[in-house]
This record gives C-alpha cells, structure tokens and sequence, in this order.
C-alpha cells in the first residue's frame, strides 16, 4: 500500500469511527537500514526489542550508507539510527534538505570520527594529519578505511583529491570495520606503522592502545572529528505511525551504554538481539524514559509489555 493510500484508509476508519488500533495495523512492521557497524548494530537491535515488546514486527537489512538514504527516499527502508553528523553531512543533507528524509533526533552526543594511528605511532612523532606524509613509505602511502561508499571513506578520498596535507598520491583502502580491524590487529604485534579511521563509541578505544590525529577538522571537523548521531526515518514515517515517532524521539543512548552493548557483540561474541535483551533485562529503567507516551500497537501500555517479553 501506498503512503497515500495508507493515510487514505487511515481516515476512512477514523471517520467510519473505527478502533484506532486498526489503523495500528498500517504500521505492523517497522523496517530499519543498517550500515554494518557495530555501534548502529547495537542500536538497532536494542530498537528491535522494544518495538517487537510492542507488538511490532522489526526488520533489518544491511546495506551501504548511500543505499540507505535512497532506500529511506524510495520507501524501502522507515529508519536509520547512524546519521553520524557533521562527517556524513554531503550524502544525508541533499535527503534532508529535498524533504525525502527527516533528521529525527539527536539519539547519541559526545561521539568521534577521524584518523587514528597505533599508540606506538603516535609515540613515534605521527601526531597530526601533518605528519603523515613524512613517513609516506612506512604507512606504504595508504589510509585503511571501511566499506566503499561510506562517509569517512569519501572524506579520506576528498583529502587526497584536494591534495590535503601531502597526500595527493596516497589511497584508501576499501574493506569493512571488521576487515580493517583484523588488519590492525595483524599489524599490532610487530609495530608495523598503520593510518586507520577511528571513531568512538566502540570497543577499538578499549582493545588497542591508539590515539586520534589532530588537524583534520576541515574534513571530520573539530574536537577530532566530534559527532552527534541522529535517527533518521522517511518521510512521512512519523506522521503515519505517531506512536513508534513517539518512541524513536525518546531513545536516545549513551558512550558507555553502546561501548558495554558493542563489546559483548564484538568481543564475546553475542548475537546483538540477545545482547541487547540482556542489556535491557540489566537496565531496565531506561524503559520506563523510551516508553514515555508509548503504548502497544493494540493500545496498551507500553513499559509492562516489553518488560514483559524481554524477560
């Protein structure tokens, strides 16, 4: 059914003075993009817990982030919870501004994005981006960075392409956040020299000994790369499922809670729904703050419920 369509019905049954729990049944499932990395993992299951606790039916598919926003334009896809901001401002904005997608809430303050060297590099005099090309032959001229297509890539590309601090002749390396850690981690051992992308909240700050490069706000902005993640839905989304828009306004995370979340996923191995059900089993007083105003697809409401089915 059609965004048109669906709100057509919707006020038919209004009007037929209908149980609003009937036009609930537009909004059954709740389809989320996810880009692969294990902090957008860790919110997005702990979403699919709550939304399922109300009765929802949560899907995810994963997929690049410019597959994502077309897929949020194309109606494909209702939520995407890592609009990572200022660094993935030239892909989200043009949705944004053109009115396909709607920056939602601010769901995570605090968070960082830019270039990171082993700690035994930085040590060594590799400080600033501005260091880097001096020792061009250590780091074999190459930036290690995630999936193609994704913002902190195409910042690094816009280095090179500019020139920027000498280093008009490096390259990215494509690969994945996993990929590009097992590369670290490979490389730790020996104290072979590495350029990475880094960023926080994730359990990297806590497994590797490494530090962030300085002077490369004009491209991942100041306080070293300092973001502000926000939940973006389609357009229209919150207009026709008021009740999930009430709790994607309200879920809002914090460093340590998706820090705890990321490490159980990435370094004990948990399925990120049972680590987020168990995180939730743990924590439940932030339900009682996401749940404000939300009730069950039926009407219900909405905390005794998911308190209920996480148990």
């Amino acid at each position: 059914m059609s965004r048109t369509s669906s709100r057509y019905a919707g006020v038919l049954l209004l009007a037929a003075g209908l149980p609003t729990a009937a036009y609930a049944n537009e909004c059954s499932s709740v389809r989320f993009a996810e880009v692969g990395w294990t902090d957008i993992t860790a919110t997005t299951a702990l979403a699919s817990e709550v939304l399922e606790g109300l009765g929802y039916e949560p899907s995810v598919d994963t997929v690049s982030v410019p597959i994502a926003y077309a897929g949020m334009r194309n109606n494909d896809f209702d939520v995407f919870l890592g609009n990572w901001m200022p660094s993935m401002a030239s892909i989200s904005d043009p949705y944004i501004e053109r009115g396909e997608v709607e920056r939602l809430v601010a769901n995570l303050e605090g968070a960082k994005y830019t270039l990171a060297v082993p700690q035994y590099v930085y040590d060594a005099g590799v400080t600033s981006v501005n260091d880097l090309a001096e020792y061009a032959e250590r780091f074999d001229s190459s930036v290690h960075g995630i999936e193609a297509g994704n913002d902190g890539n195409e910042l690094i590309e816009q280095m090179i392409d500019d020139d920027a601090y000498g280093l008009g002749d490096w390259q990215v390396i494509d690969s994945s956040e996993a990929g590009m850690l097992a590369e670290l981690r490979a490389r730790v051992p020996n104290e072979e020299w590495m350029v990475f992308l880094g960023w926080e909240p994730h359990p990297m700050n806590s497994n590797f000994e490494m530090a962030y490069l300085s002077d490369a706000d004009d491209y991942f902005g100041p306080d070293l790369g300092g973001a502000t993640v926000h939940t973006n839905t389609r357009a229209g989304f919150v207009d026709e499922c008021p009740n999930v828009g009430t709790l994607l306004r309200n879920m809002t995370f914090t460093l340590e809670m998706e820090n705890q979340l990321m490490s159980a996923i990435m370094d004990d191995g948990e399925n990120p729904r049972d680590a987020a059900r168990e995180y939730l089993k743990a924590n439940e007083g932030i339900l009682d703050e996401w749940l404000e105003g939300v009730t069950t697809r039926d009407g219900e409401p909405g905390a005794p419920a998911v308190r209920a089915a996480i148990q």
